[in-house]
């Protein structure tokens, strides 16, 4: 044993046990841990149904994306690697429900019960029957391909809008993007007009609209922002407002008009811009998010290979 091994030990017995971690070299201290708020539900308006927590619903899938409630509350989403649409029955049954289907990503219904699809698979918007049939709605813009339609809502009136950010696709046998900008886009009610309505955001990609449809909310997932439009008669996006300094993957809004974001589990803003709520979610990324259920009571949650859900005290918007 050195001198300098003795004089350590010597040091260490007299200032005893509990001076151990002071006596310790700081190179060797622990590293800090994670804030544990970063992981425990905050939800200080009682978003949430009292004592609910995130559950599993179902898992087994590679990709989660694009949950869309039908009229009586079952909930189809998409498993994008896999080419498959699955349907989550307010029963509690789970089965796919079209596969292939076109590599689709986000999904919406419309008033009469049509599923519409984005099928990034040849970058186009589809309808999808009840029946499984398909209708291609949209598949490019002054004869050149969209980058990649991505998410959607569908107002009152059916006019639709959707965000086309450009990802590129291992599956793709195309180019380079063909468009301009990565925009948003809205398909009249007649499914007759095509326009980019918002053509300044460096990556769109979430978008559902308020309660009312007066409003619709994008998220620039590559900007980190969030932003509240004007909804004009005629299709036309006005008045750009931020709504915060958050991206996101999809998003939906409840009866309150509180905005729902997703990537590390779901966020929750007020209409103000306030952050009201946050619910983890125990995946790498959460995807996409919307309200289902009989009642319209559960959070149903798509992130990564599972899909979730949330029994909530508030109603989806929509």
């Amino acid at each position: 044993m050195n001198a300098n091994r003795r004089t350590f030990l010597a040091h260490l017995a007299a200032v005893g046990g509990a001076g151990l971690a002071a006596a310790l070299p700081r190179a060797r201290a622990a590293a800090p841990r994670p804030r544990q708020a970063e992981y425990t539900m905050q939800d200080a308006t009682g978003l949430a149904a009292a004592g609910a927590a995130v559950e599993k619903l179902a898992d087994g899938y590679q990709f989660t994306e694009g949950p869309a409630a039908d009229k009586a509350g079952n909930v189809y989403f998409t498993d994008q690697p896999n080419d498959r649409i699955v349907r989550w029955g307010v029963d509690g049954t789970v089965a796919d429900w079209m596969k292939p289907c076109g590599r689709s990503n986000g999904l919406y219904f419309d008033a009469a019960g049509n599923l519409l699809a984005c099928a990034d698979e040849k970058n186009q918007l589809w309808s999808i029957s009840p029946e499984k049939k398909v209708t291609v709605l949209v598949e490019d813009l002054a004869g050149k391909r969209l980058n990649g339609p991505n998410d959607l809502w569908v107002r009152p009136d059916g006019g639709v809008y959707f965000t086309d950010p450009f990802y590129k696709r291992p599956y793709w046998d195309r180019g380079p993007m063909e468009q301009p900008c990565q925009g948003v886009y809205f398909l009249s009610p007649d499914r007759k007009g095509l326009a980019r309505v918002v053509g300044d955001l460096k990556q769109p990609n979430g978008i559902i609209g308020e309660p009312g449809g007066r409003h619709v909310y994008v998220a620039d997932i590559g900007d980190k922002k969030t932003y509240r439009y004007a909804v004009g008669a005629d299709g036309s996006l006005a008045d750009r407002h931020l709504l915060c300094e958050k991206g996101s993957d999809g998003m939906t809004v409840d009866e309150r008009g509180n905005v729902y974001l997703t990537g590390r589990g779901v966020l929750v803003f007020a209409p103000d811009g306030k952050q009201i709520a946050y619910f983890p979610v125990p995946e790498r990324w959460t995807a996409n998010v919307t309200f289902g259920g009989k009642d319209r009571r559960l959070l149903f949650i798509t992130a990564s290979k599972s899909v979730y859900g949330l029994k909530m005290a508030v109603r989806g918007g929509w």
